[in-house]
Order: structure tokens, then sequence, then C-alpha cells
């Protein structure tokens, strides 16, 4: 009698379905081991840098001239919080010794964190200035009866991590982890964007410039403290 060559005949084929479907899901510790031959290689670096850092420093000057300084600590903090989850980020690959929670590749002027390219960099330096010209001037005002910032800090939370889902899908941002990816994307909205929106809608509404700076400071003192104890540590 002719034995059955079949999937169906192999008692273990769901179980190989399952696990090609997790390799497929999940990037390979390949793309972290490229993203380390990338990390911090000058030769990389591209000319276009230095036209997207004067795009950078126009944008700041405008809001100086205009006086606008609400909206330059709100852009400053939005960045400052981005710099903090860079570190942890780069904190969690070297404390889990199998890959960070997101992973930058492909072609990258320069990468200066495992999961923080340059082009990261001027963008988020920019996107908090540009999310806080969208709000409305009336704080008190209501969308479908919610509050507008929580409006606004969850769609631009959830419109950033769809932007990260296509560049996922292009092979050049990966995830690893099961709970940070596509497939969850819950805390990504909330920890990875959301704080991101949050911090910069908070500091863009107070009401004077020296509570603003202060928790740009504050913020920044943070950052460098971590930033220098990974460094010390060699884990960035």
């Amino acid at each position: 009698m002719e034995r059955s060559t079949s999937n169906s005949a192999d008692p273990w084929s769901g179980l190989h379905e399952l696990r090609r479907t997790a390799v497929l899901a999940f990037p390979t510790v390949d793309a972290v081991n490229e993203a380390q031959e990338l990390l911090r290689d000058p030769s990389n670096m591209k000319w276009y840098v230095v036209t997207f850092l004067g795009i950078v420093m126009y944008v700041y000057a405008n809001e100086v001239e205009r006086k606008r300084y609400d909206i330059v600590a709100a852009g400053l903090a939005f960045f400052l919080m981005d710099v903090f989850n860079e570190l942890v980020n780069s904190a969690w690959f070297h404390a889990t010794d199998k890959a960070p929670l997101w992973t930058v590749t492909g072609d990258t002027a320069y990468l200066v964190l495992i999961g923080w390219s340059i082009e990261i960099i001027f963008l988020f330096l920019i996107s908090g200035i540009e999310f806080v010209k969208f709000l409305p001037q009336d704080r008190s005002m209501r969308i479908l009866g919610i509050p507008n910032r929580w409006v606004f800090i969850t769609w631009w939370s959830c419109f950033a991590v769809f932007v990260e889902v296509l560049l996922h899908r292009s092979g050049i941002f990966h995830w690893y982890w099961g709970y940070w990816n596509d497939s969850f994307p819950l805390f990504i909205v909330i920890f990875g964007y959301g704080t991101f929106f949050w911090i910069a809608a908070t500091v863009f509404d107070m009401d004077s410039h020296r509570k603003r700076f202060t928790v740009v400071g504050v913020m920044l003192a943070v950052d460098a403290v971590l930033a220098l104890s990974l460094g010390l540590a060699g884990w960035l």
C-alpha cells in the first residue's frame, strides 16, 4: 500500500508551519548584525546630511525669529523624549544579549545607535514643531466629546506607527520581540510615540517659558546622564 507524503499525513506539519510563520514574522539576528556593522561608520556619510542640517536649523530659526519659544520648547521636548527611548533601546539590546526592540538597517548616512539613524534624528528634531502647529488654539475644545489634545496625540501616534509598519515591510526597519511589533502595536503606539506627542503638547500648553524650558532642561540632563552611563558601560 502506497504511503501518503502529503503534509496532512505529517502530525508535525502544524508545528512546522507555525515555526515557518514565526521566522517570517520576526527578523532574525541578521538584521542586528547588519546594524552593528553600520553602527557609527563614518564611511557611510552622505552630502545630504548637511542639507538636512540646514533645513532643521532654518525651522528653528524661523520660530525663534517669530518669538514662538513655546513651539521651540515643544520641538526640543519631543526630540529629547526620542533620545531617551533610543538610549533605552540600546540598553535593552545589551541587557537581553539578543535583540533591541527595534533595529535600523539600509542605506543610512550614519547610524548613531542601533535603532537611530541620522535621518531619524533630523525628522524627529522637527516633528514636534510640526505636531504642535496642528493643535487647535482652544485647548478646551472637544472632538466627539474627547479633549482635542488626546485626539491629536492618538491620531499622530497611530499614523507614526503606520509609517513604521511600511518601513518594516520594506526591510529597513526591524522588530524582534512579540510584544513590540506590527502584530501587537499597542505598546509602540503608547510608549513608542504617544509619550513623544504628549510631552510636546504638554510643554506647548504650559503658561510660561520658564516652565517649558525647565522641563526641557530636566529632560536634557536625564538623557545626558543616561547616555554617559551607558557609554561608560559599553552599552551604546
